[in-house]
């Protein structure tokens, strides 16, 4: 199955017969075969015609919109298959602070788990010393079984994420070099990649906790917030250092993104990456969401990262379903 990327402002998204037909302004043709396609993301411009929308939503196909600088608008999916039993037992058990607790410390846990793998891996191979930060992401590590509600494991999640972020901006080469995690606005190239590639890899997982029917603003581990996926964001965690930081990370060693593929903003100091690097960044982010690798723990054979996040939520939906928390258990990477 394939994933349709639109970065060129101007281009128009139709169809023509068993075809998908995307026309850019340059006359460029890009053709993709209807049972192929899985989903659609547009940055900035694009029309869309009305036989294609019929089609898209006919074939289940969900578009998400963002702007030419990653910032999400929205999406249009069909609504066809919806499971309002499943969706009802997640209601009922958000509000449900036992399983709430157990299922919030598994997404904690795993996040702070593969966070030291990556900072491991990267240091190791940068000869830098962290023994510190990792001292410190333990000591969280350890507190997060004792925790009895989400504000306490909130509080050692975001001192572990301190003392990690602070660990990667000792691996980071120097012209990368940030201060700590920064957003809305990011000022500065590295955490402008961070930002962009959370954002594209939550709405990547908001599209699949919709097509399991499921809520993906009904949380357990984040507060609710009006227009936050709080869900995503839940499952996101674990995910974050390895899709995410580890991509950036490698992107900088390999000198695949430079300092000058960076714009900003005089007046609010926001950094965004330009228009060609941006396409470059997308595509990198698409590969590694379909690497087969062989390193994810409970997972026998090899699998995509796309494949581990559909088993991560098939978990949380056999959770959700037994009403166990136990049943679900956080992607993990050795």
């Amino acid at each position: 199955m394939s994933h349709l990327y639109i970065v060129e402002n101007g281009s128009k998204l139709g169809i023509d017969g068993g075809y998908f037909v995307v026309e850019q302004k340059d006359g460029l043709i890009r053709k993709i075969p209807k049972e192929t396609l899985e989903s659609i993301v547009i940055f900035g411009n694009c029309s869309v015609t009305t036989p294609c929308i019929n089609s898209l939503l006919e074939n289940n196909i969900p578009v998400s919109y963002f702007s030419s600088k990653g910032k999400y608008f929205g999406r249009f999916v069909s609504t066809s298959d919806q499971n309002i039993v499943r969706m009802k037992k997640q209601f009922s058990l958000c509000e449900d602070k036992r399983f709430g607790i157990e299922i919030s410390k598994k997404f904690v846990a795993g996040k702070i788990s593969n966070q030291k793998v990556v900072l491991k891996r990267y240091s190791d191979n940068n000869n830098v010393d962290i023994t510190q930060n990792m001292i410190q992401i333990k000591s969280a590590e350890k507190k997060i079984i004792l925790c009895d509600s989400s504000e306490t494991l909130m509080g050692y999640e975001g001192n572990a994420a301190k003392y990690y972020f602070d660990a990667l901006s000792k691996i980071v080469k120097k012209e990368f070099a940030f201060d700590g995690r920064k957003k809305r606005p990011p000022r500065d190239p590295f955490n402008s990649m961070l930002s962009l590639g959370y954002t594209l890899l939550m709405y990547e997982i908001y599209a699949e906790i919709e097509s399991r029917s499921l809520n993906p603003y009904a949380g357990f581990l984040h507060k609710d917030q009006y227009s936050h996926p709080t869900l995503a964001s839940d499952l996101m965690e674990e995910w974050r250092p390895v899709i995410v930081d580890s991509m950036v990370l490698s992107m900088i060693q390999r000198k695949e993104i430079h300092i000058e593929d960076f714009e900003s903003d005089e007046e609010t100091g926001a950094v965004w990456l330009n228009n060609v690097s941006l396409k470059k960044f997308i595509k990198k982010f698409e590969e590694k969401l379909n690497v087969k690798v062989d390193y994810i723990k409970d997972i026998e054979s090899k699998c995509s990262f796309r494949k581990a996040i559909w088993h991560q939520i098939g978990r949380l939906v056999s959770a959700i379903e037994s009403e166990d928390g136990k049943k679900y258990m956080p992607i993990l990477i050795r």
